[in-house]
Formats: C-alpha cells, structure tokens, sequence
C-alpha cells in the first residue's frame, strides 16, 4: 500500500528589506523564491510551499508559517540515517541551504548576499488537516512610527516610519476602535476581482511604547492587499489632527477608495503571530475558510 505524503509545518522569521515581496517573481530576489530554492537542495527537486499569509515587498515576518509535502522516502531520509528526529534535521539542514542560497548563490547571480536574512524557527510533521493558509484563525501584525516625540533614533530607521508631525496616540486609538468586527473593507484595501474585501478584525490598538515609538497592532481573520497599511495611514492623520476621530468609521462605512488614505510605507510593517486552532480543529477550519476565500486573494 502507497504511504500518504508527509505535511510539513515550518515557521519562519525574516528581513523582508533584501527581499521584492513574499511571492516568486522570475528574475527578482523573494522569500519564497529563496526558501523553495534552499529546499529544493536539500530533497533534489522542486518544492513549492503554501504560505500563510503574502506579505509585500519590504514587509517583515517573526511569525510566518508554510507547508509543504514530501514523500516518506524524503521524509525518512533528511535525517541521513542518524537516528534525528526528521523535522529537527530539516530545520537544522535547510538553515545551511539557506545560507548558500541567501550568501554565495546570490552572489553568483549578480545580487547583493543576503545570509541570515530569513530564520528558519521550527520545522515538524504538521497534524492531520493542516492548511498553513486555510486553517489559519488569525493574523497579528504591528507597526512602528517614529514621530519624533522622544527624538528619531538613527538605529531604527529601518523599521520605523519616521513622520514629520508629532501625533496624538490616544486620538489614534479610539479612532480605530471603529474597525473592530465583521465589514466590508474596501475603503482600505486594493480590491482584486472576484474576491472579497469583507474581513473581521479582531483586535487593534495605538500605544506609546517605552522608547516613545507609536505601535499599531492589529489581528484578523486575514487581511486584502494593503489593507493594514491604508489603516496605519489613515490612522495617522487622525492622529497628526487632520481628521476628525470618527473618519475611519465614516471611511468604512463609504466604501470607498481615494486619495485621501495614506499608504504607508512597507518597511516598518511586521507579520508577528499566525494562530491557529486546536489539532482536533485544523481540518474543518481550512474547509470552511477555502469555501469563503478567492484563491487568489491576499491574506
């Protein structure tokens, strides 16, 4: 009788800075490109992984989750016989494979190295039903703004929006109370056709943290294209006193898109957690959620 292919969960962090955005692109450095690239070293074919949610260039990831499928033969056999455990060699060997391919192999390529750019956290035989995209509850993802408060700080430029006006955090926090539960958010997305733009956010808060730093965070069950940062924008001009408390509400309920919504740069967004529900809860999850989503669509 023929073994059932092996699902593998593996849990990533990376720099999204080296990178043009989460998907393949012929031609263009990406994290799944490199990830694919690494794997397809260690199993000797191509592998394509299902990722959890597409994150755009120059966005960063401590959280990201994918799956994949291999054979038992290939299973079994990343362990070389040595008795490890298959997913603990996996990750310990796909960390090498990714150092050559993020360091000489770009090089060699004419792109600038990238070693140690993406982290491999964690790599198991995922439980019966899993779905790295489908069986996901929710993401969570934060964003940081350097509004000068407490002085710009060279060192986190990087990962920091920095803006000119100084903003009113409390204002920011209420304001985007008003997006919290089941809308249509189109106002704040780039629709793609055929897909909807109706999430349910779960949760999403504005504090000053303790560096004097503006942190957005904000969780759903996925999330349209762009859509967190059409709402970092849009927070901060609530926050900057361009507009009125109650303008995301008024914004979501318009379900309309314009030039009035700030896109905020990519640099400072971070996809921080994927959940997920109980094991027993994996495969009706990814059910119900693949009935309700495009193929297509962007979490």
């Amino acid at each position: 009788m023929t073994e059932s292919p092996v699902r593998v969960r593996i849990d990533l962090a990376y720099d999204g800075a080296p990178f043009a955005g989460w998907a393949r692109q012929p031609g263009l450095p990406t994290v799944q490109g490199s990830l694919e690239d690494a794997l397809a070293v260690l199993v000797r074919r191509e592998v394509r992984v299902v990722v959890a949610g597409r994150t755009d260039a120059g966005v960063h990831a401590r959280g990201q989750v994918v799956h994949l499928d291999l054979t038992p033969e290939e299973w079994r056999g990343l362990a070389r016989g040595r008795g490890e455990d298959p997913g603990a060699a996996l990750g310990r060997r796909l960390t090498g494979a990714l150092g050559h391919v993020l360091g000489r192999g770009r090089r060699e390529r004419g792109l600038p190295e990238s070693p140690g750019a993406v982290v491999v956290r964690r790599a198991a035989a995922a439980p019966a039903g899993f779905d790295a995209r489908f069986s996901a509850v929710s993401r969570r993802y934060s964003y940081r703004i350097d509004d000068g408060a407490a002085g710009h700080d060279p060192l986190t430029r990087h990962l920091t929006w920095w803006t000119k006006d100084v903003l009113d955090a409390d204002a920011m926090a209420a304001a985007v109370q008003d997006l919290v539960g089941l809308h249509d958010f189109l106002s704040f997305c780039r629709p793609r056709e055929g897909a909807t733009t109706v999430r349910e956010v779960l949760g999403v808060s504005v504090e000053r943290d303790r560096d004097g730093l503006v942190l957005l965070g904000i969780e759903a069950d996925a999330f349209c294209h762009h859509m967190v940062r059409s709402v970092v924008g849009a927070a901060a001009r609530v926050g900057a006193g361009r507009e009125a408390q109650d303008w995301l509400g008024r914004r979501l309920a318009d379900r309309v898109r314009d030039a009035r919504v700030l896109l905020a740069p990519p640099h400072a967004l971070v996809l921080e957690e994927v959940r997920y529900p109980g094991d027993a809860g994996l495969g009706e999850r990814a059910e119900r959620t693949r009935a309700l989503r495009d193929p297509l669509h962007r979490d």
